[in-house]
């Protein structure tokens, strides 16, 4: 009978080991379909990554192609997204990893839709300023047919001079700097950095426009369009005014002409955000604009 007992328990014993054997198969096999099912939608998410960096590098490719000269910034933005793509492609694959990749992508994102619009801007201000150029040689031009009448030529040679004496900027660009210890200035594009913005232009040259000292004026809008500085105002003979951040004046010789000037950091600092810059003549016409972000 205690034999007949201790075999009962033997089965008993046998039976439960069985039914965690079993268990332990299921919550193995269940782990492992998981893990498998994980590493599936990782390489997905990857593969998106990748996919979205490679549409953007055959943007900035296009973009490159399209441009009449070689944009060094629209190069190194290229340059920069291939990197990302050869890291993305070689790392294994992980959440938290792949997550600051897509992230990164967004930023890229709005990295180039600025820098095609800056592109955008400068193409149209080379074709305005040819359209200028071209529109005063075909005055001048005119001006030898209309021979038969003194005081028609005259008028027409009045308009002519008029117009064409205006100066007008062959190039604008503003970049953010701050000063070392040693005062060097170097470029930055983080707000906190910023101690004060560089502004540089050349006036193109123009052999009818009178020479003499000119003032142009700057106006510098921050981020909510609001004008840096101790800000003053100047109006027209016709009534325009602008508000604007401060003057710079120089001497104009007839010839081509670089100029630079400062905007200094404001009481606290730079906020995060796009600026514009405008430049005007002494008549309050706008003869450039620059837009820029700081991070």
């Amino acid at each position: 009978m205690t034999e007949t007992k201790n075999n009962n328990g033997l089965k008993v014993l046998a039976a439960l080991l069985g039914v965690i054997l079993l268990a332990t198969i299921v919550y193995t096999v269940t782990l492992y379909q998981d893990k498998k099912k994980t590493e599936t939608a990782l390489i997905k998410e990857k593969d998106l990554v990748v996919e979205d960096l490679n549409s953007l590098k055959s943007e900035y490719d296009k973009a490159i192609l399209e441009s009449n000269a070689t944009n060094e910034e629209l190069v190194t933005a290229r340059d920069n997204i291939a990197k990302y793509i050869d890291s993305v492609q070689s790392m294994k694959a992980d959440i938290s990893a792949l997550s600051r990749y897509r992230r990164q992508v967004g930023v890229l994102k709005a990295e180039r839709e600025q820098l095609l619009r800056q592109v955008d801007s400068l193409q149209r201000s080379n074709i305005m300023i040819a359209m200028q150029r071209d529109s005063t040689y075909v005055e001048l031009e005119k001006q030898t047919v209309f021979n038969d009448s003194i005081v028609v030529q005259n008028t027409q040679l009045a308009q002519v001079v008029e117009k064409g004496s205006a100066l007008n900027l062959s190039k604008i660009n503003v970049d953010a700097v701050r000063e070392r210890n040693n005062g060097k200035l170097v470029s930055t594009s983080r707000a906190r950095a910023t101690d004060k913005f560089k502004i540089c232009f050349t006036v193109a040259d123009n052999v009818i426009a009178q020479a003499g000292d000119r003032t142009f004026y700057i106006e510098t809008l921050d981020p909510q369009g609001n004008v840096l500085g101790q800000s003053f105002s100047k109006t027209n003979d016709n009534g325009a005014s602008i508000t604007y951040s401060k003057t710079t004046d120089f001497y104009y010789e007839n010839k081509s002409l670089d100029i630079c000037d400062y905007i200094d950091r404001p009481s606290d600092e730079f906020q995060k955000g796009q600026y514009m810059v405008n430049v005007y003549d002494d008549g309050l016409k706008l003869l450039g604009t620059s837009q820029f972000t700081l991070k």
